[in-house]
């Protein structure tokens, strides 16, 4: 069963200035004349960490890693003016034509997958392939999932407490209502807020392997940042029409394109990456038996290895 690539550091680092306060991190690494990949982290406000450098063979790829507006590295942190989904895109072309790269293989997962797939159906030339994990495609009916009606019946105690943090909540629009309170002059409200959103996802991503004690950051204003940048995504319905990515899939279906979803996965239920497979239906689909939402464990690690190998050779 293959395993994660050995660690390394990158050969170059930079970042890229936008026409808004924003600077984007970006990092290359492995082989500056292999295969150009471009890792697209999750979120929104999650951030690219070492051990994403090590799904590809540093040999076979070039690797090139960036911090989305406002998350990890980049500057401001948490900065949500001039921070949208058509605005990660553009940065992401802005980053391709300063490396000189003239396509790239496009590795994503959840969040990152969606901004993945936009990022294709808007620049469909500069994109050599797609390995997609765990799909998230930013309908309704994916946020009610995750915040209305789904998982909630699920961990329903976990659930309980997010909607107890929250002054008069009902479980309807919980979205808004993370949004009013989050947004709103009681400190102590925003920061309960803040810290039982991210439980919740900590506890649905993660499942057993939950620690409550040990899921959010130490620093409190960073953590209401992050839960404001994803609340703020959230309540703009990201940014995107209702069923975009869907609808605009046929211009997508000669790219050479890997779908990786794990049948536990309970932020994105299993049928969102049956749909996308149907919508691509060049794409193979690859459900992992034992499989959640994160990038971890033996069997999800070998297979995103194995796909990143595989598709260095057809793409050679």
């Amino acid at each position: 069963m293959k395993t994660l690539y050995p660690a390394i550091e990158p050969f170059h680092t930079f970042f890229l200035e936008t026409q808004s306060q924003h600077t984007v991190y970006v990092e290359q690494c492995g082989n500056p004349q292999g295969l150009p990949v471009i890792f697209l982290h999750g979120g929104p406000c999650s951030g690219c960490k070492p051990d994403h450098r090590r799904f590809f063979d540093p040999e076979l790829y070039h690797i090139v890693l960036f911090d989305q507006r406002g998350c990890g590295r980049s500057l401001p942190f948490g900065e949500l003016e001039a921070n949208n989904t058509a605005d990660l895109i553009d940065d992401m072309e802005c980053i391709r034509r300063r490396l000189g790269i003239q396509q790239w293989v496009l590795f994503a997962g959840s969040w990152g997958g969606t901004l993945g797939l936009l990022y294709a159906q808007a620049h469909l030339d500069a994109v050599s392939a797609m390995i997609i994990r765990g799909v998230f495609l930013a309908r309704q009916r994916d946020l009610e999932w995750f915040a209305k009606d789904g998982a909630g019946r699920i961990y329903p105690e976990q659930w309980q407490r997010l909607v107890s943090s929250l002054p008069n909540a009902s479980g309807d629009n919980l979205i808004r209502q993370l949004h009013d309170a989050l947004w709103g002059d009681d400190e102590v409200t925003r920061l309960r807020a803040a810290k039982e959103w991210m439980a919740w996802g900590g506890q649905v991503a993660l499942g057993n392997d939950f620690r409550p004690s040990v899921q959010h950051p130490v620093d409190t204003l960073q953590l209401i940042k992050q839960a404001r940048m994803e609340i703020h995504y959230a309540v703009n319905r990201y940014f995107i029409e209702e069923n975009q990515i869907l609808e605009n899939c046929a211009a997508l279906r000669d790219i050479p394109t890997v779908i990786i979803h794990g049948r536990y996965d309970l932020v994105c239920p299993v049928e969102a990456a049956l749909q996308l497979q149907e919508a691509l239906p060049q794409a193979e689909l690859m459900i992992l038996p034992n499989g959640g939402h994160i990038a971890q464990g033996d069997e999800m690690i070998a297979a995103l290895i194995d796909s990143t190998d595989t598709m260095a050779r057809r793409l050679a």
